[in-house]
């Protein structure tokens, strides 16, 4: 697994010292990662693989995060977790994310702003307060 967050700076000049601060930082945000420190990627459970995936690309301090269908064959519990951290690394690091997600409550929830689409064409678009009230929304993607 650490070969992965490796990879996430390659091609980049970070010394090895700046690499290890990073990975620090990375396991605040993500404690299990450093428990299986030693274990290869295809044996961590779905929840661990999205947070290896999310901690690799952070790894390279990037100014934008995209992240695509991070809740897909999650347990509820651990999307709930993914989606604290997106929350968190946007809100506490200031790191914009571009979330594309077929989870709208749990998008809605921690996002600023929130675009519709529908076979690739932008249908809605505003805040994520005004979406979540958007009766066309509610009806077709929050079931209510």
């Amino acid at each position: 697994m650490w070969e992965n967050l490796r990879a996430g700076v390659y091609g980049l000049r970070v010394e090895e010292g700046n690499f290890r601060r990073r990975l620090e930082n990375l396991y605040a945000l993500f404690p299990v990662l450093q428990e299986r420190g030693g274990q290869l990627a295809s044996t961590l459970s779905g929840g661990e693989q999205q947070q290896l995936a999310i901690a690799r690309a952070l790894v390279a301090e990037p100014r934008l995060l995209l992240v695509d269908e991070v809740s897909m064959g999650l347990m509820p519990k651990l999307v709930d977790e993914v989606f604290a951290v997106l929350r968190r690394l946007n809100r506490e690091k200031g790191i914009p994310v571009l979330l594309v997600e077929q989870n709208a409550r749990a998008s809605l929830a921690i996002s600023d702003r929130a675009y519709v689409l529908e076979t690739g064409n932008m249908v809605l678009s505003g805040t994520a307060e005004e979406l979540e009230h958007d009766v066309r929304v509610r009806e077709a993607y929050l079931g209510l």
